[in-house]
């Protein structure tokens, strides 16, 4: 039996027509006809999540997984507003997320009730579309229901993708489960339009005809140009004079300062968006930007450009340093370690120092929160994502990162295909790296925030199996006991390392890249 709200059976209805399969549910008794509804539907699974912040990053790295829309839905208030992150995250990283947000009626906001607040365009620019859905009383009412529900839906699917916002006003009473059946509802499609052939041959003239050309893509990203640039330092010959570029954002600084001196940028997006990053736009492309590379990528299979083998040279030397150099014992060398034993598995490697090891040693695409670049959510995306699939799920991890966000391990959907490995060197250690924030004395305790915190307790209360390393001895040991160790729960490596000597490995891995 379903819920007798026609607004929450509409939105029902139409969720499933639309394809959507995965829900992540938050407690609350506004939403409770909605959570009813999901859990009582026989396509929707439904994956209970306490913490709103973790639940929206949950829903985030279940997307990535699954390629395909998947519903968060919370209560009325505040509860909303703690989506605010991953709604973020998944609009600059044009996810499909549909934030379901349960509201009192419109005459009781602002006027002292509890858990009110303005609910609708309460996520702003970040959703691509808001709605929020009458309580129908005759047909025209349930025509606009089922109106703005599909309009929001179509939204978060099509154009590039993105979050959307569906806000749903429940009048009381709010427990009366006395449908049936779900109403047949109009569904409304959307036909996409590909990249037509002459504008592939278009920009497959411009690539080859072009003296220095270069083909970037963003994420999921493919690591390894931080250090070529690096290596290039001013030497101008490497400067490409035409930039396609495609996917999403990029993690290195260096490399998008490098790029600002080429004289021409195209880019391919599926939204049309105008996005300067390198600050020489010419040409947007609307259309899916992995069938434009993969296109320019077997041209080049098959007509080798000299300006592009010269950079794959390059890049060629970058990882051969990067396999010759052995870095002490450190954060560098647990990363190495990893990436040199890990096979066949998802890896979503944190923001900061992370995703900058991620950059010299990984050599296959990696996730990342590059949205917006937040340290906040990596352990929930990852967990998430594992939720939804049955190949080994990896996060790499910084102590901040870590510990802001270990709700994530507060959850009895967990596997033991989640695998984390914590870099523990007692603060944020990227801090060291910015030059001149050394002279403040206020950079280790309020800026890095510096502790002396350990995630066994929290392994402890979540049921995940504890591992730790001290030395070198005992971090190669682990490594392999967490990629290789059976469990039906999940497996967390803690790492120590010194703070200091993390900064001086990084520093004297460039000093010798030749």
């Amino acid at each position: 039996m379903y819920s007798n709200k026609d607004n929450v059976n509409i939105l029902t209805t139409l969720l499933v027509a639309h394809g959507i399969r995965h829900a992540v549910v938050c407690p609350g008794s506004r939403n409770s006809p909605i959570v009813h509804n999901l859990n009582e539907c026989p396509d929707i699974v439904c994956y209970p999540v306490t913490d709103e912040r973790s639940a929206g990053f949950y829903a985030l790295g279940m997307a990535q997984a699954l390629r395909q829309p998947v519903v968060v839905c919370v209560t009325s208030g505040t509860a909303l507003l703690n989506l605010t992150p991953a709604v973020a995250e998944a609009y600059y990283q044009h996810v499909p997320l549909v934030a379901i947000s349960a509201d009192r009626p419109q005459q009781w906001i602002d006027q002292l009730d509890g858990q009110t607040l303005p609910q609708p365009d309460a996520l702003g620019h970040f959703v691509k579309k808001a709605v929020s859905l009458p309580e129908p009383t005759d047909e025209e009412q349930h025509w606009y229901c089922n109106r703005l529900v599909n309009e929001a839906l179509l939204a978060c699917a099509n154009q590039g993708c993105g979050p959307v916002h569906i806000n749903v006003p429940i009048s009381e009473p709010l427990f009366d489960y006395t449908v049936s059946a779900l109403p047949q509802e109009r569904c409304i499609r959307m036909t996409a339009a590909d990249i037509t052939a002459p504008t592939l041959s278009h920009v497959e003239r411009m690539f080859m005809s072009a003296k220095r050309p270069m083909l970037i893509c963003g994420q999921p990203m493919n690591p390894g140009f931080d250090e070529a640039v690096a290596l290039v330092g001013n030497d101008d010959s490497y400067v490409p004079d035409f930039v396609l570029c495609t996917g999403g954002s990029i993690v290195s600084k260096r490399l998008k300062r490098f790029l600002r001196k080429a004289r021409e940028v195209w880019m391919v997006n599926e939204t049309g968006e105008v996005t300067d990053t390198f600050m020489n736009l010419t040409q947007v492309i609307q259309g899916d930007g992995k069938l434009v590379a993969d296109h320019v990528q077997h041209l080049l299979e098959d007509h080798p450009h000299p300006f592009v083998m010269m950079w794959d040279e390059l890049l060629r030397r970058v990882r051969a340093h990067a396999e010759s150099y052995e870095p002490a014992y450190s954060q560098m060398a647990v990363v190495k370690t990893f990436e040199s034993r890990i096979t066949g598995a998802e890896v979503h490697y944190a923001n900061s120092t992370a995703i900058r090891l991620a950059n010299i040693y990984a050599r296959h695409p990696v996730w990342c929160n590059r949205g917006v670049n937040g340290i906040e959510g990596s352990l929930s995306t990852t967990a998430g994502f594992s939720c939804v699939t049955d190949e080994q799920v990896f996060c790499i991890i910084g102590d901040l990162s870590f510990f802001y966000d270990q709700n994530a391990l507060w959850n009895q959907n967990l596997q033991g295909n989640l695998r984390i490995l914590l870099l523990n060197n007692g603060k944020g250690g990227i801090f060291n790296m910015l030059k001149g924030l050394e002279q403040s004395g206020a950079r280790d305790r309020f800026v890095a925030a510096e502790h002396h915190t350990s995630a066994e307790g929290i392994c402890l209360q979540n049921n995940v199996r504890y591992l730790k390393a001290e030395n070198m001895g005992e971090m190669l040991k682990g490594v392999d006991t967490l990629l290789n160790m059976e469990s039906s729960r999940p497996v967390l490596l803690e790492v120590f390392t010194d703070a200091s000597e993390d900064e001086r490995v990084f520093k004297d891995y460039y000093k010798t890249l030749r």
